[in-house]
């Protein structure tokens, strides 16, 4: 991984007081700050997985009713994507990630207080809508900087870190569960991890939105900027196929904890399995920013898109079986959960390509769609969960088709382009 050091150019905006006699931050802890600013919305979701079993029996909660714990907290930062992209664009990207991380933490002990389920999901609604900055901001952040293929790799080492979060939160969760006996306290570590990241970026992250940048707070271009940046056909067919292809895993995280425990009895060794598929992602992110600047973002995603399908249609035949096995399933999960690491970040760095001037709004915009959409496709996956993978299968094999037709209107037929250069 490269270390370079960014300083501001004479266009940007003069790093504030408490940076000013630092070290410039390097590419290296830049990509782990991002990582982890992400991944602060995975443990948001993944580190209660294991806890749903207990916080439905504590508020009364029965059958897939659990679910609405997480789905809320997704859909709601997906539609709270739309909001930060416009005002970092104008304000800068360091304003708004303070008040995106600040609400993390405020919703997060708000729900370790809830005292009835339906408290508790609009607790988790607003927790998500109004933290969504941790999302959309970063790949912002990255597109300020560095543009083409090589947005790509850097994107790629982000998701390599970002991923081992998932890996291991449900395990996290599980051990806060045993070591306090609550669940409720899941939520206070999550509190306590949004605290030593707003230290973190107020320590080390510069302003890196450039002053001739800077867009004015108007609805009229604010609304333009947004459309453009989900309507121009090389782009939106990459917008839609993430939000189809990741519906699909959010499908699998939300009904993972009954598929994993009840359908395969393997309750006592969800968290390592779950972290075996979210591994798997790890690695094939890390495989990917290795290899996309020498063959490009196209060329991998399509090729990875096509294998893709064909693993889903092995997982469907063999989830339409009657003796179908947690050792047939875990592989065929893991191998396509493996082949999105070279689809999501590929995806979402050529569909940002084109807006390095409003990359906020454009980040936003894209990133509402994205996450709305998969999050409403998750949780109608999840909610269709019969005690069995069948579900699950069909709507992987559904949207990877659905999502090569989306690439191939935005390419316009032509398949494997070649690389991209950086433009800046």
């Amino acid at each position: 991984m490269r270390n370079e050091t960014w300083s501001p150019g004479e266009d940007e905006v003069r790093p504030p007081s408490s940076l000013a006699k630092r070290p410039p931050i390097g590419e290296r802890e830049l990509i782990w700050m991002m990582a982890m600013l992400m991944a602060l919305n995975a443990f948001g979701i993944d580190a209660i997985l294991p806890a749903l079993d207990d916080l439905a029996s504590d508020l009364g909660i029965a059958g897939n009713r659990r679910q609405f714990v997480v789905g809320a907290y997704l859909l709601a930062t997906g539609l709270g994507t739309l909001v930060p992209g416009s005002f970092a664009d104008r304000f800068g990207r360091r304003p708004v990630l303070f008040v995106a991380l600040g609400a993390y933490i405020v919703f997060s002990i708000g729900c370790a207080l809830a005292t009835s389920f339906e408290a508790l999901v609009v607790l988790r609604a607003v927790q998500g809508f109004s933290a969504a900055g941790i999302v959309a901001l970063p790949p912002a952040i990255i597109r300020d900087r560095v543009g083409g293929d090589r947005m790509a790799r850097m994107m790629s080492l982000i998701f390599v870190i970002f991923l081992l979060v998932p890996a291991i939160a449900p395990s996290l969760g599980q051990g806060v569960i045993e070591l306090f006996g609550d669940w409720r306290w899941i939520f206070l570590v999550m509190a306590a991890a949004a605290v030593i990241m707003t230290a973190w970026v107020h320590w080390r992250l510069p302003e890196t939105l450039h002053a001739r940048d800077r867009q004015e707070i108007r609805l009229g271009p604010i609304l333009r900027n947004m459309a453009s940046a989900v309507t121009l056909r090389e782009t939106i067919g990459y917008t839609l196929g993430s939000a189809l292809v990741f519906g699909g895993l959010f499908g699998f995280i939300n009904s993972s904890q009954q598929l994993i425990g009840e359908a395969f009895g393997a309750g006592d060794n969800f968290p390592l399995i779950f972290a075996i598929c979210a591994a798997c992602m790890a690695v094939s992110n890390w495989s990917n920013s290795r290899i996309v600047e020498r063959f490009g973002a196209r060329r991998v995603s399509h090729a990875a898109l096509f294998v893709f399908i064909a693993v889903a249609a092995v997982q469907l035949w063999f989830a339409s079986q009657p003796d179908e096995s947690l050792w047939t399933f875990v592989p065929l999960m893991a191998a396509n959960m493996s082949l999105l690491g070279f689809i999501g970040a590929n995806f979402g760095s050529i569909a940002l390509q084109p807006f390095r001037h409003i990359a906020g709004a454009a980040s936003s915009a894209q990133g509402f769609l994205r996450m709305t959409s998969g999050a409403a496709l998750g949780a109608v996956i999840g909610f269709a969960y019969d005690g069995t993978a069948r579900p699950l299968a069909l709507a992987l094999l559904v949207t990877a088709v659905l999502t090569l037709g989306f690439v191939l209107f935005s390419e316009k037929g032509e398949l494997f382009g070649p690389p991209v250069a950086d433009d800046d």
